[in-house]
């Protein structure tokens, strides 16, 4: 789960960064695209062993949540 871990942050970290959105806003957008794609993927792969509430959180595009429950900070 390291790699989804990774995705979701990276997707956090990239919302958050509005210098590179004002600078270049259609990589920016296209950057969005390829994280959550990646993401989407990555759900997929790992669905069958992916526990419950992680599940329904990705399947709701929760992403935040997601990382929260990947982090320990949701139960």
């Amino acid at each position: 789960m390291d790699t989804l871990r990774a995705l979701l942050q990276q997707r956090l970290d990239l919302i958050a960064d509005h210098a590179f959105r004002d600078r270049d806003a259609a990589a920016h957008l296209e950057a969005l695209k390829q994280v959550s794609e990646a993401i989407s993927a990555e759900h997929v792969k790992h669905r069958a062993t992916i526990p419950p509430r992680l599940n329904h959180y990705l399947t709701q595009a929760s992403f935040s949540k997601a990382l929260a429950w990947l982090n320990g900070a949701e139960g």
